[in-house]
């Protein structure tokens, strides 16, 4: 008898980052306010399905996107450091254009190939990483559904694997808004489908950081 097994990747809620930075791995970025709303209102959205496991990045911001789901599902939420942001070298700077680190040519040096990235953590490296995290899930839910909470770029790259599509990609075309839900549904070990929804787009019209890490 087959088994239909659901891994939702959702990017974490808007973070308080009055600054600016590119805070990538730093500790203390926390949800802003409107942050937590989108949290709970994914949890929300997420209470009547069949949800058996809920893990999340080690990042303040991720492991507070999570709690109230796995509070909703009286589950005990999860770490998995496979579902971290990327590595950046440009990390806790500003990277805006005009005002940023990449007006400076001594950071020019980080840019030689748009393709690895050079300037941060290889793609490979991230999809190989994040197939290790949703293979994880899978087996912990096997017949349900889990949920990850991750980071724009990694979930996008675990997209892009997925859907076996090259890497190489402009960051602006990313369909990975804060709060959204990649889903990723399998029967048994063969992959069905691949749906994206936003549970909290009204949210994310009223942020300013839609483009975060």
């Amino acid at each position: 008898m087959s088994e239909r097994t659901t891994v939702h990747l959702l990017r974490h809620g808007e973070v308080h980052n009055p600054t600016g930075v590119l805070y990538g791995r730093m500790e203390d970025f926390h949800l802003s306010d409107l942050g937590r709303q989108m949290a709970d209102r994914v949890a929300e959205y997420l209470a009547d399905r069949d949800i058996v496991v809920v893990t999340a990045s080690p990042l303040d911001r991720a492991q507070e996107t999570a709690a109230p789901i796995a509070a909703s599902h009286g589950l005990v939420l999860g770490t998995d450091t496979d579902l971290i942001e990327a590595a950046n070298v440009f990390e806790g700077q500003r990277v805006s254009v005009g005002d940023g680190v990449l007006k400076k040519p001594t950071t020019w040096r980080h840019l030689y190939n748009p393709l690895k990235p050079s300037w941060g953590e290889p793609y490979v490296d991230v999809a190989a990483r994040m197939r290790t995290a949703i293979a994880a899930a899978r087996e912990a839910a096997v017949g349900h559904e889990a949920v990850c909470v991750s980071h724009q770029l990694p979930i996008w790259i675990a997209r892009l694997d997925a859907e076996q599509r090259h890497f190489v990609h402009d960051p602006r075309k990313r369909q990975c808004s804060l709060a959204s839900l990649t889903s990723l549904t399998y029967v048994d070990d063969r992959l069905v489908s691949i749906t994206y929804s936003e549970p909290v787009a009204d949210l994310v019209e009223v942020s300013t950081k839609g483009v975060g890490a």
